[in-house]
């Protein structure tokens, strides 16, 4: 998701022509480089409907702007794109949350390589994520049981998110196990044993993984 400027692979003889000063020289390769910017955020706009927000490298280096430039530094253009796709499912999430008591809403947990981060709005590396929900009615929800959510919730929003980022990451929907949070806790419970015994048999193992099972998304920024 980067655009980059290498000093040794770029076509402008005008720039480091020696009929020029050093200075003008840099500002010429400063106003390439915007130029080349600006065609990746319309590559983005024509692709996304909107122009993703970026960062500034020069020589590796994260800068504010092209001001202390060097002839001989390269310069990347990092857009957001993956950081736009995991905001904007949070907020979708939250919009399509029904909210009788908002615990619903405040109980979507995100995960990079299986493990929890807090801060959508500052999701670590990782080769994968996933978001769910703590709350044990999270699958009653999903079946269209709630009058303020008919449609259910994750599989509304990964269809949306789908279309909107499908050529940025893949986005799925399904049900992952997740023995933590209130759902961890109501499956501990002497109730839900019960509900697994009568319902799935088998061993108690496959128990709380049944019981824990909840609607997910996945991003996968790899496929």
């Amino acid at each position: 998701m980067a655009q980059r400027l290498s000093p040794l692979a770029r076509d402008i003889d005008l720039i480091i022509s020696e009929e020029l000063s050093p200075d003008v020289q840099v500002q010429r390769y400063a106003d390439f480089a915007r130029g080349v910017l600006k065609e990746g955020q319309e590559v983005n706009r024509r692709a996304l409907g909107y122009v993703p927000d970026h960062d500034t490298f020069v020589g590796g280096a994260q800068v504010s702007s092209l001001e202390r430039l060097r002839i001989s530094d390269a310069i990347t253009f990092e857009f957001h794109l993956l950081l736009d796709v995991i905001q904007w499912i949070d907020e979708q999430l939250i919009l399509h949350s029904p909210v009788k008591s908002e615990r619903y809403a405040r109980s979507h947990a995100w995960f990079a390589d299986d493990v929890e981060f807090p801060d959508p709005n500052n999701p670590p590396p990782a080769e994968a994520y996933v978001v769910l929900n703590a709350q044990p009615y999270a699958r009653k929800i999903e079946r269209g049981l709630s009058a303020q959510a008919p449609e259910g919730v994750y599989q509304a929003v990964a269809t949306l998110a789908k279309r909107r980022f499908g050529n940025v990451a893949y986005v799925g929907f399904s049900y992952r196990s997740f023995p933590g949070g209130a759902i961890g806790k109501w499956a501990g419970s002497a109730s839900a044993a019960k509900l697994a015994r009568e319902v799935r048999g088998g061993s108690q193992k496959g128990h709380e993984d049944w019981l824990t099972r909840q609607p997910a998304i996945l991003i996968d920024p790899g496929r």
